[in-house]
């Protein structure tokens, strides 16, 4: 496996690649890598001649500065980790390799009501920021085929955008891979780890909840049971940011469901300190 720190390096090796017709996948992260990234690479390997994963705590997509200070980094797991699943190479850049002139003047991407929307709405700024690193990111690992987990099932509606928007992408396939699971529901993440164990028993609410959603579903208005949700979560010790019902393709909010029209289950909550995020589609 082939490490890189400086941008010059990794896309002087990719154009080689590229110039012996190799497909290249590419894994954005931002490290404290557990089985749902892997599941992540484990797709890129069967889609793509030669894996690329990146490790990059992105600071313009935080919101809370606390909560880019607490977000864990575990580098040499991380890198041992990818090498045991096959991965080819990893770039693994500082802030001024993905920011040469700063941060403080980013460009403005246009990524309509998805900007505006559940996790956009309680984390202003998150997405122009995301919409930038993966920009940055994909210009300088020049993928032929892109991989992102749906337990970020927003982060994947904007990453499609900006391939969309943007015609220096137009070759780049999205795939986006199931969420995994623990054997309780637990969504993975790596805010996990910051859980406590008490913590931790309490946090599979949110799929149970989800599921909930699922089995109670029927059509007509939604307020009732979007109500009840929110409050089984809030006696099980969360504080809910948002529970949503929306439509599948565009993630619109619904209070009223035909019967017929695509839906997913949307949760955003915190948990103590600690925020989760989950989604289920329902029909």
């Amino acid at each position: 496996m082939r490490l890189f720190k400086k941008r010059r390096d990794i896309q002087g090796f990719i154009t080689d690649l590229h110039d012996k017709k190799q497909k290249i996948g590419f894994v954005p992260t931002m490290g404290a890598l557990h089985a749902g990234h892997i599941s992540l690479v484990q797709a890129a390997r069967q889609q793509s001649d030669f894996t690329v994963c990146s490790i990059f705590v992105n600071p313009t997509q935080f919101n809370d500065p606390k909560d880019l200070e607490k977000y864990p980094r575990t580098i040499e797991k991380d890198l041992k980790l990818l090498e045991q699943q096959g991965c080819d190479a990893v770039f693994y850049p500082g802030v001024e390799e993905v920011y040469p002139s700063g941060t403080s003047s980013p460009p403005h991407y246009d990524l309509g009501r998805l900007e505006y929307i559940l996790e956009g709405k309680y984390r202003p700024g998150h997405f122009q920021g995301v919409a930038d690193v993966v920009s940055r990111l994909f210009y300088t690992i020049d993928p032929d085929h892109v991989f992102f987990g749906q337990k970020d099932l927003q982060q994947c509606k904007v990453i499609e955008r900006l391939i969309a928007m943007n015609p220096d992408f137009s070759r780049i396939r999205m795939h986006t891979v199931p969420t995994l699971r623990e054997p309780d529901g637990l969504a993975m993440s790596s805010r996990n780890t910051r859980l406590s164990p008490e913590a931790l028993k309490k946090a599979p609410a949110i799929y149970q909840t989800l599921n909930y959603l699922k089995q109670q579903l029927a059509p007509g208005d939604l307020t009732t049971l979007l109500e009840t949700a929110r409050q089984r979560l809030i006696t099980g010790s969360f504080r809910p940011d948002y529970i949503s019902i929306a439509h599948t393709h565009t993630l619109e909010e619904c209070t009223y469901w035909d019967g017929h029209t695509p839906v997913t289950g949307l949760i955003a909550a915190f948990l103590g300190p600690v925020r989760l995020i989950d989604n289920m589609e329902l029909v």
